[in-house]
């Protein structure tokens, strides 16, 4: 809500070698309260976050772990990449000193669901566990399927999020090589335009998002601290291209379309909507005319911000992280800003909540979208309690 930006200049791997090497890097993160020193060796630091992440989560939301939430209580959390650190960590170590030396923890630890399965293991949740891979739509995906999960009475307690540590060199190597990694000139933090006309890309950001999704009945039964309803949820795919947005936006509007359909509300009664918004040229201008296809006339009354704009874009955790931002615009009332926003773009005219926070009232309905390589959509719709 301060507007301040968290994109700095990359110290996690060597970046002499790269033109531009920033990002929304996780700096002083200290796991060892959660893992112990010995589990860290070969833990990789997505699972970390999503760790440290789903245990804040289940105490915010006022539940006893004691002797594990059980059998009604269950884990959907994905990542986009999986153990990428590690990989690249072990990568080293079999190029170094032999494939005898590569950890026997290694492939248990680099694969996507990894996170949904410590979560499981540091919560004592028996129910259904899965991980939910659809590239930058995943934490999105992820709440929106364990939402899924209760409504068919298949558990009360669901712990949904994503995780994503992809500052790595090879990660990052491939990042550039798509042309779409945002270029600064003086001041890195200002590198992330989303909307603005001189916008040029994208910049990397790790992290991790969670929340604790509960039945109406049981949250009320225990007192949990309740922040707001998901009554919609979308997904679809572009059927396109697997870089490049469907340039008319029909996928993003697709998944827009049924969390609405789903939540029963008219398109009237969502204020709020937090966009996807990279700041690549092509998907601000395709995720703008989405909302337009969605809204008509309407969007021209919505507010609308990125918050990448501050976080960078945490890929697999860009949604679970997104959607938090939207429920707590909805709980405190407040919209969180579109930094680094100058220039008006023609393609882009909608009002994107610019270089500010701004204190609304009766705020009803807030949308948040994702849109992911291999042309994932996702879309989950939350009302004021």
């Amino acid at each position: 809500m301060d507007g301040r930006s968290g994109i700095q200049d990359i110290t996690l791997f060597d970046t002499s070698a790269y033109e531009y090497a920033i990002a929304g890097e996780v700096r002083d993160f200290v796991p060892e309260g959660v893992m112990g020193a010995k589990d860290l060796r070969y833990i990789d630091r997505f699972c970390q976050f999503a760790v440290n992440a789903a245990l804040e989560a289940v105490r915010d939301a006022g539940l006893e772990i004691g002797g594990g939430l059980g059998e009604r209580a269950g884990v959907v959390y994905g990542s986009g990449a999986g153990g990428y650190t590690l990989l690249a960590a072990q990568s080293r170590v079999l190029n170094a000193k032999g494939p005898r030396r590569v950890s026997p923890f290694f492939l248990s630890n680099i694969l996507p669901d990894a996170a949904s399965g410590y979560i499981a293991i540091h919560t004592g949740s028996m129910g259904p566990n899965f991980a939910v891979v659809s590239a930058c739509a995943t934490g999105a995906g992820s709440i929106g399927e364990a939402a899924e999960i209760i409504k068919r009475g298949d558990a009360d307690i669901m712990i949904a999020g994503g995780a994503e540590a992809p500052i790595t060199a090879s990660l990052y190597a491939g990042f550039n090589a798509l042309r779409a990694i945002a270029t600064p000139e003086e001041d890195s933090s200002r590198a992330c335009r989303p909307f603005d006309r001189c916008r040029n890309g994208f910049v990397v950001g790790e992290g991790a998002g969670t929340v604790v999704l509960e039945s109406w009945e049981h949250a009320q039964a225990h007192g949990a601290r309740v922040y707001a309803e998901l009554v919609g949820y979308g997904s679809s795919n572009d059927a396109f291209d697997m870089v490049a947005s469907d340039e008319y936006g029909r996928g993003a509007a697709l998944a827009m379309n049924m969390a609405l359909r789903k939540s029963g509300l008219e398109p009237q009664r969502v204020g709020y909507v937090n966009a996807h918004g990279t700041a690549t040229p092509m998907n601000d201008r395709v995720e703008t005319m989405a909302i337009k296809n969605v809204f008509g006339e309407h969007a021209y009354r919505l507010a609308v911000s990125s918050t990448k704009s501050m976080t960078g874009h945490m890929m697999g955790a860009a949604g679970a992280v997104e959607a938090i931002f939207s429920v707590l615009a909805l709980h405190h009332q407040v919209l969180p800003p579109t930094m680094h926003y100058e220039e008006p773009d023609p393609d882009c005219d909608l009002d994107y909540v610019p270089n500010a926070a701004r204190p609304v009232q009766d705020l009803d309905a807030a949308l948040s979208t994702s849109i992911g390589l291999g042309g994932h959509n996702a879309a989950l719709l939350f009302r004021r309690v």
